[in-house]
């Protein structure tokens, strides 16, 4: 080691980061300066990558939960050769490669898309997860570490509980987080805002913790190098780190452990910008320099790492040699391709709810999808992810062999690690819960469709008809909300979320052909509790009819020049196929149904297709269980949905289906009315 070396590579990482913040006029330098010891050395003694291949499956992975600290990580990465002076100069600019907070950016070392606090470090476990889980079926292979960064504002987030506990109770000894603790906070020092002992937290949920001072080198290897031997439990290194490490006022004072220094330009404070950069040994006329010793010492560190994962790469070609059937396995679970599989060959239950004809399609993946990992909050019984529970066993502290992740009653860390699991790769991550239970997942959704992350969610549960559990467990608008991602395009263009909700079981069985297909955004699948009548087939085959749901929405019922056309999706397309033929029979009508699966795959497909499920200016009618606005972009101008605007009440799901209007019957009466209203004439 070489002391001097070493606070001369922390010095250089706080006088780049500041300036970065400087140039930009915003940004976080203060916590950027506190870390900036710690990561030098995790980053030069301990975290192995291969430079030259960024993306090697066998690296050890970072994952920041303080995406504000993001100027700390692109310095530290610039050391290394990964980014530009330039890049650093457009920190937080149009078009640059350094946005505000970090996106994921492989090539480049960053893990993971961050900035809401606590879900940086919750994707970290499941990174740790997917890690444990591909080692228990490649031995010896990932032996990989999985290292996190969290602020006082991460521990705070109430995921943090959640990835905590769940972290120590899997005994995740492959992660290692550091605890940048410096008291402070953006508007408050934290003992404005805590008391508890957050070390003693960590300790009852089963984790190694040691507290260090940050800012002593010898004291940060020595707990890394404990971290790393620990076999039973993941780490928590606290290191107690000063805000704006460095900085000095114009009089050449130490200005340090403020809480200004936290959210604005160093500038902007008491501080000095330029006196700071000087007591840090920068050059005030070139800022963004990288110091000429560092620079050599660190060409060194690339060296040793390039030499250090070449050697483990010989390692894994011999074992690729010796296990060849392992090693087509290996190269399978990365493609983030399938073995072949037959959904058509699933077999459905006549009249079946679709969390049933999902159960029973998750069984036939248990058996043939063996990088599948099922997790469920606490409802296994009931989103019945037991199907794929009952051909696996649940993961635990020592034992990955199983699939299937019992998460307890925590939605939103279980999404997030899913994420996790996800951006590790190598591993199908699937969620599942009560759709209502979705808005706990949204925030961890959301980066999931930012980060174009194919996560699976099972949402089951899916209307008014939960019935007895009353208005709380019943989703009204939760349907709109999640198609408002299907609006919303991804940095690559393309819908960031794919949402289905199958008409019947067997459009069920379709919709997981779909999901798993689908390699490039998160999709959900929106199951109903109740059983739902089967659609009648008008091809060859149901499911090759269901295969129809690929372009989004198509034809359960068709005749030629209909006067009037009925849409829905889920168990609505069922009452209005009823209806349909009830109308049909009693009157002079024609009539087409319309199971619309994805509003946003149906968008996505040529004007003709869609007119011709949906006919610009001709009569059509929409039935949803959700809000109106779930169909009313697909009724158009003319159109008319009859859907709800009001809470859920506690009854039996018949009761409410009547009392709100959701029988074939009420439907004819509304279908009736509308045509009436457009000058149709109805026999009465």
């Amino acid at each position: 080691m070489n002391k001097k070396i070493d606070q001369l590579a922390a010095d250089n990482i706080r006088a780049i980061a500041i300036s970065m913040v400087e140039k930009a006029k915003s940004g976080h330098p203060g916590g950027a300066m506190g870390g900036a010891d710690y990561m030098h050395i995790l980053y030069t003694e301990f975290l192995d990558y291969d430079p030259t291949e960024m993306d090697w499956i066998f690296r050890d992975r970072f994952f920041m939960d303080a995406g504000h600290l993001s100027a700390l990580m692109y310095t530290q990465y610039y050391l290394l050769g990964n980014y530009e002076k330039n890049d650093l100069k457009n920190f937080r600019q149009w078009g640059s490669v350094t946005p505000g907070h970090p996106e994921i950016d492989v090539k480049r070392g960053i893990e993971n898309t961050s900035g809401p606090l606590g879900q940086g470090h919750a994707m970290g476990v499941g990174a740790a997860i997917a890690s444990k889980f591909l080692d228990a079926r490649f031995k010896g292979l990932f032996d990989q570490k999985i290292y996190g960064f969290i602020t006082d504002g991460g521990i705070q987030e109430e995921i943090s509980q959640g990835a905590g506990r769940i972290a120590g109770h899997l005994g995740l000894n492959n992660f290692i987080m550091f605890y940048d603790s410096n008291d402070v906070q953006l508007s408050s020092m934290t003992d404005e805002v805590t008391t508890e002992n957050t070390a003693m937290k960590y300790e009852a949920w089963g984790w190694k913790v040691i507290t260090i001072d940050g800012h002593d080198h010898e004291q940060i290897r020595k707990a890394l190098t404990q971290a790393h031997a620990e076999t039973q439990k993941p780490t928590l290194i606290i290191g107690k780190t000063i805000m704006g490490k460095g900085s000095v006022t114009a009089d050449g004072s130490m200005y340090e452990g403020h809480c200004e220094l936290h959210g604005k330009p160093i500038g902007a404070t008491k501080a000095d910008f330029e006196k700071t950069l000087i007591n840090l040994g920068a050059n005030p006329e070139d800022s963004f320099a990288i110091y000429n010793d560092v620079a050599a010492h660190y060409k060194s560190i690339l060296e040793q790492k390039i030499a250090k994962s070449t050697e483990k790469k010989n390692e894994i070609s011999k074992w690729k040699e010796e296990n060849s059937v392992l090693a087509e396995k290996l190269e399978l679970f990365f493609s983030g391709k399938l073995p072949d599989l037959d959904l058509s060959s699933v077999i459905q239950k006549p009249n079946a709810a679709t969390r049933d004809a999902s159960a029973a399609v998750l069984g036939y993946l248990a058996e043939n999808v063996e990088n599948m990992i099922v997790s469920s909050a606490d409802l296994s019984n009931s989103d019945k992810t037991d199907g794929f529970l009952k051909k696996t066993t649940v993961l635990q502290k020592g034992d990955f062999s199983g699939a299937f992740l019992q998460a307890g009653v925590a939605e939103l860390t279980m999404t997030a690690l899913a994420n996790g699991i996800a951006l590790h790769g190598g591993v199908i991550p699937v969620v599942a819960t009560f759709f209502v239970f979705s808005d706990y997942m949204k925030p961890a959704i959301r980066l999931a469709a930012i980060q174009e992350l194919p996560v699976k969610y099972i949402w089951t549960h899916d209307s008014f008809r939960v019935g007895e559990d009353g208005p709380t467990h019943q989703p009204i608008e939760q349907e709109a909300q999640i198609r408002l991602l299907e609006k919303i395009k991804n940095h690559s263009g393309d819908q960031s979320l794919l949402a289905l909700r199958p008409a019947d079981a067997v459009e069920a069985s379709v919709a997981w052909e779909m999901a798993l297909q689908n390699r490039k955004t998160p999709t959900g699948l929106i199951l109903s509790r109740q059983d739902i009548k089967d659609i009648p087939s008008i091809g060859t085959s149901r499911f090759n009819d269901a295969l129809q749901s690929k372009k989004g929405g198509y034809l359960v019922k068709r005749v030629e020049n209909p006067d009037i056309t009925l849409v829905a999706n889920g168990s609505e397309v069922a009452t209005l196929i009823e209806a349909a033929l009830e109308l049909e029979k009693t009157q002079k009508i024609k009539i087409n149904v319309a199971s619309i699966i994805s509003e946003g795959l149906f968008r996505s497909q040529s004007k003709a297709y869609q007119e011709s499920i949906l006919p610009n200016g001709k009569l059509i009618f929409g039935l949803t269980a959700g809000l109106p606005v779930n169909l009313e972009s697909l009724v158009g101008n003319n159109g008319k949905v009859f859907g709800l605007e009001h809470f859920g009440y506690s009854a039996p799901a018949n009761i409410l289906d009547e009392k709100f209007g959701f029988t074939s019957e009420h439907a004819c009466n509304e279908i009736a009315k509308y045509l009436e209203e457009n000058n149709f004439k109805i026999t009465k």
